[in-house]
């Protein structure tokens, strides 16, 4: 089992910047693809960006590219979503998520069917 644990939301005005962190325990997540998700009150839980296990392939939604980062660090077993000139529209609830199946599957998914590990989220809040 994995745990995985988010930090680094909070309050920021519009075009501040904020850098999650996802700490992952209880397994090595070096061979597993890493997530971000997001969930705004009332919508449905979106892809933000994810990362290939190796770190090789990142793809973004369209909304945050050339804003958001994601990244990983698989001695420190994190995952970090660095986001830059944050929008009012990116508050939700950020969810990290972990694919174990990825390495073998040969592919890295944007799809949340795909994540069977989730953390608990940590709430982004973009004032105008």
């Amino acid at each position: 089992q994995v745990q995985l644990v988010e930090s680094g939301g909070g309050l920021v005005q519009a075009g501040g910047s904020l850098r999650l962190s996802c700490a992952a325990s209880g397994r090595t997540i070096s061979t597993y693809a890493m997530a971000w998700f997001r969930q705004a009150p009332g919508k449905e839980r979106e892809f933000v960006a994810c990362i290939s296990w190796s770190g090789a392939l990142r793809y973004r939604t369209d909304s945050v590219k050339g804003r958001f980062t994601i990244s990983r660090d698989n001695a420190k077993n994190t995952v970090y979503l660095q986001m830059n000139s944050l929008k009012p529209e990116d508050t939700a609830v950020y969810y990290c998520a972990a694919d174990s199946n990825a390495y073998y599957r040969g592919t890295t998914s944007t799809v949340k069917e795909s994540y069977d590990y989730w953390g608990q989220g940590t709430q982004v809040t973009v004032s105008s």
